[in-house]
């Protein structure tokens, strides 16, 4: 049995651990930082430690979750990875992409598996939407659009969160999902970005609305939106124009096929409680990548999305299109 230490027992600290005890082979065997560790310890089990260095040193432990700040997660994955723990860290790997190099050398340096939780690889509408691409029937995605518009100010906002220098803003906290859905289902590299941004309903430094525009490097383009409103209706949702028809995917209709002037809903592309059973398929994986299978999300993919963010941010101060490096992904 795997014994998984959570490091952030806040909110999707409390995600993990509901997860972890759905899943063969691992438990949990403890967590980290003030109350909501003791309230994970109850319900779930493992021991409640005062901070991470304290959790590293736990010998119950094989393995980790980073869902702390996202400035602080370079120092205590390269902390993990040196105390032989196999590391699950949540997206972002890190606010840039030398802080993700760190990470990933420290991983190889030691050997710990190392996995980016981008839990929309796990879900339902992605991966079917993912298999039919794959099937070639649809053609090569062409141009895509995303979007993740949603309600900034949730109850798990920190004051971190509205700053760029601990790595907050709409964009690298929420949108990323929707970068992260776009680049996975385009199954390409980004070449070049162009952007926006603006901060329009909140008063903080960082970003609440974003337009990214993306050139892929096999000639595809690309569309992110990312806005965090004051008041509004949630939307979480892609859609491709592929060769040979249209895909569309959201989280409450799941997977819908375009041609001949119709949409087709697919058949089994959405489930109940989608995130929770996203979450499962990601520590399955987890455990996969720990007895030495390939991690589903390469970590030069999380990189590659980190260096996307990076660029836009260039391009929204210099007001024009970033080359990013090729093998950049």
């Amino acid at each position: 049995m795997i014994g998984i230490g959570i490091i952030g027992a806040g909110h999707f600290g409390a995600v993990h651990a509901r997860a972890i005890a759905d899943v063969e082979g691992i438990r949990l065997a403890a967590s980290c930082r003030g109350e909501g560790a003791q309230r994970l310890a109850q319900e779930f089990g493992g021991t409640a430690h005062a901070d991470w260095p304290d959790l590293l040193a736990d010998p119950s432990v094989d393995a980790v979750v980073i869902a702390t700040p996202h400035d602080t997660h370079e120092e205590i994955a390269i902390a993990a990875a040196n105390a032989g723990k196999h590391i699950l860290m949540e997206k972002p790997m890190a606010p840039t992409p030398e802080a993700c190099d760190a990470i990933i050398a420290a991983a190889d340096r030691t050997g710990v598996a190392l996995m980016a939780g981008h839990v929309m690889h796990f879900s339902q509408p992605c991966l079917v939407a993912r298999d039919i691409i794959a099937s070639g029937d649809l053609g090569r995605p062409i141009l895509g659009t995303s979007a993740m518009i949603k309600f900034w100010m949730e109850s798990n906002r920190s004051e971190w969160h509205t700053r760029f220098e601990t790595g907050g803003g709409m964009l690298m906290t929420a949108g990323i999902h929707a970068l992260d859905r776009l680049v996975f289902l385009m199954g390409d590299r980004v070449a070049g970005v162009n952007a926006l941004y603006g901060t329009f309903f909140h008063d903080q430094p960082a970003d609440d609305t974003a337009l990214l525009s993306l050139r892929f490097a096999n000639g595809g383009f690309g569309q992110v939106q990312s806005v965090g409103y004051r008041d509004g209706k949630m939307i979480s949702a892609t859609t491709l124009v592929c060769e040979h028809g249209m895909l569309a995917l959201d989280f409450v209709n799941g997977v819908s096929v375009g041609r001949g002037e119709s949409w087709e809903q697919v058949p089994g592309s959405i489930e109940p409680d989608w995130m929770h059973r996203a979450m499962l398929r990601e520590w399955d994986a987890m455990r996969e990548a720990i007895a030495g299978a390939a991690p589903k999300v390469p970590n030069a993919h999380a990189r590659h999305v980190v260096d996307i963010i990076a660029a836009s941010r260039r391009a929204d101060a210099e007001r024009r299109e970033i080359a990013l490096a090729e093998g950049a992904d």
